[in-house]
């Protein structure tokens, strides 16, 4: 003999709405978030040209700062000491309306060697910063 007490047809579900307010409200918390997490550097990337194999930027007003491999600095043609160099370029560039320089360094070179002259040349009020992104080897 079996006694049947109530036996209730009541199906238990889960109740899903306040897990979908919930995943709603971090939805929107990440939407909100992402833009500000977002950080770089302005990149303004140059107009192609064809130019010959190992020139420099084109114009006769062009100012190409060379890193040597043996951390002699370059301005143009002309060495000038690490020290010297912030005056240097500040003098320079006093009295030019295009306040751009063009960097370019021996590949052997580690990059804050790179990033210090960088720092300089930014200090000194330059505006606008290239970088001549050809493989060079001093003394060629």
């Amino acid at each position: 003999m079996s006694v049947d007490i109530g036996a209730s047809k009541q199906k238990s579900e889960p109740n899903v709405v306040p897990l979908c307010d919930i995943l709603l409200v971090l939805l929107i918390i990440f939407m909100v978030i992402t833009p500000v997490m977002q950080k770089g550097i302005d990149v303004k990337l140059p107009e192609t040209q064809q130019q010959g194999e190992g020139q420099g930027p084109q114009g006769t007003s062009a100012i190409v700062l060379t890193l040597e491999s043996d951390q002699k600095i370059k301005l143009n043609q002309d060495f000038v000491d690490l020290n010297l160099l912030e005056n240097t370029l500040r003098d320079l560039y006093q009295t030019r309306t295009d306040k751009t320089i063009f960097i370019r360094a021996d590949e052997g070179l580690y990059y804050k060697d790179v990033l210090r002259i960088i720092d300089i040349a930014k200090g000194a009020g330059i505006e606008v910063l290239g970088v001549i992104p050809e493989r060079y080897k001093t003394g060629n």
